[in-house]
């Protein structure tokens, strides 16, 4: 009786630790699983940041060339001079060279139209894939007479 307790007792033995061993394997799982979830939500923090950072950007730089085209057609039509488009859409896209930005420069009817692009690059994102992100930005202006 003493070999069978014996046997029975070290069967017991192996059943325990084969538990701590699935134990084990299911918490590994869980922690990747909310390892990965972190760097997932942390990716959705920086990188949506930068490319709120972006958008705000390309629509700035948009804004600021409407403008800058505005500006140009105002003092020239104040003088009684036609308007030089040429002048105009130069003046915009200078604006945008200035500040890194790729876009283009329509002029119809008397309104100004600038669209912007730009894009940002990823951190964490780019773990999974995502190397960029794009961002745009539209500004219209009116040429009026003074």
């Amino acid at each position: 009786m003493h070999g069978f307790a014996a046997k029975r007792q070290a069967r017991a033995g192996r059943r325990r630790t084969g538990a701590r061993d699935e134990k084990g394997q299911a918490l590994s799982s869980f922690v990747a699983v909310v390892v990965m979830a972190l760097i997932l939500v942390a990716g959705l923090v920086v990188d949506g940041g930068a490319k709120a950072n972006a958008i705000r950007t390309a629509e700035s730089a948009a804004a600021q060339a409407a403008r800058a085209a505005i500006d140009t057609g105002a003092t020239s039509r104040a003088g009684g001079e036609a308007l030089d488009v040429g002048a105009v859409r130069g003046a915009a896209q200078r604006v945008l060279a200035d500040r890194g930005v790729a876009g283009t420069v329509s002029i119809e009817a008397g309104r100004v139209r600038v669209e912007t692009h730009s894009s940002a690059p990823t951190v964490f994102l780019s773990l999974i894939g995502i190397s960029s992100l794009e961002a745009s930005g539209r500004a219209e202006a009116d040429l009026r007479t003074p």
